[in-house]
């Protein structure tokens, strides 16, 4: 999912000494050691974690500076992740439906794509975004202040700040969040990094489309960008390593592979990538499946965090083997007042695990102790149809040593689905064996973004497949099959007449 997370990145060559911004002004008084009623706290990072962060702690009294190296501020969601990928991948449906309507009544015909005029709407919807959500608030906001520098730790309490200019100041705080991100994180493949592949925020916004996208990688990213490109025009290939959404149900995986199959798209899993090979116009890759050849390659194979460059090891702040830094559930590194979150660090990387980390982090960082609950975390994936989890899957329930019960329902059992004309998909339920209570939720489904969060409340309030069962649904919504698939635990629902409570 271009979601949050991952995800989405900054290209490497915007996170590599892109310190920018006007000349540093004179530092404040440094409230290092205080323990008055207004600490001042750093925040390195000007993404969704650091904005959240800002904002709550302003709230709560405190003085915040945020630190932001990168040419735009707002970090990935707002400018090469959530926004601009679904703005991309809502054009390709609409493009689809044109090509291929579910109703018979309705004509199908090619559509007309002007890729320069859909990206300069797309940019300007970011824009704005950024404008109004990130830069106004900091004008806005007299206890915060942004500076357009590269940070570095000089101790635990004390930052180096670097300007374009390469002018130098040091700023004290008694507090610090990192909240730095991740960058594309690129295969030692052989060849690979001498090629002008493509990452994810280079595809979001070319203005050309390729006759044959290679598609390196089968996560979140990968499936949605090669989905978009396939409805824009584009012949595409899917080169993944193992399966595709491989951390997912496999069902999930194995459902949308069908799908893709059926729209076109060639999908190579378990596959392994030995060489790559770029001459104008063509992309050679060796693989495990034979040779493939494409005029452009998409390369989406994770993020690594971009904490190498932040004298981390000055501040004793620790890292595990990826370089995320490790927090406890209430963001804390290590060091007991340096805090961290979002994708640099050892959460799940989702935009809004990244805004409800900061926002926590703020409330700690001023008096409050609160921790992040991720138990009940739901995860969506924006192709069409949509792939949405929460809580366990069937396989994660038994290695657990839970005993469970499963309901997987067709979207033909839908009445929503039915009368779209569109049942692709299912929904599936696992249940704790003895008492019912729901443990987890999966589904592929057209809106399975809207869905998924009524299952992650059920399970929040544990509730049982039965009292699901028993709930009132609206009718027609596609919603109502959670309903659906919770009464099959008990009943044939074909037996049923349609809205039967």
């Amino acid at each position: 999912m271009i979601s949050n997370s991952e995800s989405e990145t900054l290209d490497c060559d915007e996170c590599e000494g892109a310190n920018i911004g006007a000349p540093l002004s004179s530092p404040k008084p440094s409230d290092k050691g205080s323990h008055s009623s207004t600490p001042h706290i750093a925040i390195i990072g000007g993404g969704s974690a650091a904005f959240a962060c800002a904002i709550r702690a302003a709230e709560r009294g405190a003085r915040v500076t945020m630190v932001e190296g990168h040419t735009v501020i707002g970090g990935t969601c707002v400018n090469i992740g959530c926004v601009p990928s679904k703005i991309l991948i809502r054009a390709a449906q609409e493009a689809h439906a044109q090509a291929a309507p579910h109703f018979q009544g309705i004509r199908p015909h090619a559509p007309t794509i002007d890729r320069g005029a859909l990206i300069t709407q797309q940019q300007a919807r970011v824009a704005e975004l950024r404008q109004a959500k990130y830069l106004d608030i900091v004008a806005k906001n007299p206890a915060i202040t942004l500076r357009r520098a590269h940070a570095r730790f000089v101790d635990d309490h004390t930052l180096n700040l670097t300007d374009t200019a390469g002018r130098e100041e040091r700023l004290e705080a008694d507090r610090v969040l990192i909240a730095v991100g991740a960058s594309p994180s690129i295969p030692d493949v052989p060849g690979l990094r001498e090629t002008p592949f493509w990452t994810s925020s280079a595809a979001l916004t070319a203005t050309e489309t390729p006759r044959h996208l290679l598609v390196l990688g089968g996560s979140a990213v990968a499936v949605e960008l090669a989905q978009a490109f396939r409805r824009l025009g584009s012949e595409v290939t899917i080169v993944a390593r193992g399966a595709l959404l491989s951390r997912e149900d496999p069902d999930l995986g194995l459902g949308l592979q069908s799908i893709f199959d059926y729209d076109g798209i060639r999908v190579l899993t378990d596959t392994a990538l030995t060489n790559v090979h770029h001459e104008p116009g063509a992309f050679t890759l060796t693989t495990s499946h034979g040779p493939l050849t494409g005029d452009q390659l998409l390369v989406a194979t994770g993020v690594r965090p971009n904490t190498d460059n932040l004298g981390l090891a000055l501040a004793g702040v620790r890292r595990d083997a990826q370089g995320a830094i490790m927090v406890d559930d209430h963001l804390r590194t290590n060091v007991p007042h340096i805090y961290a979150a979002g994708d640099c660090s050892t959460l799940p990387r989702f935009v809004y695990v990244a805004a409800a980390a900061g926002t926590r982090a703020a409330m700690n960082m001023t008096g409050a102790d609160t921790r992040l609950d991720l138990e009940f975390l739901p995860v969506v994936v924006f192709t069409d149809p949509q792939v949405a989890s929460v809580g366990l899957t069937e396989a994660m329930a038994q290695a657990q040593g839970l005993a469970v019960d499963v309901r997987a329902l067709p979207l033909e059992n839908v009445p929503r689905a039915l009368a779209n004309f569109d049942t692709r998909g299912f929904i599936k339920l696992v249940a704790e064996r003895a008492s019912g209570r729901l443990l987890g939720a999966q589904i592929l489904a057209p809106e399975a973004g809207e869905i998924i969060q009524s299952a992650a409340i059920a399970m929040s309030r544990q509730i049982s497949v039965g009292e699901l069962a028993d709930q009132i649904f609206p009718y027609l919504t596609m919603v109502e099959g959670l309903k659906l698939c919770a009464q099959t635990f008990t009943k044939d629902i074909k037996q049923l007449s349609c809205c039967a409570g």
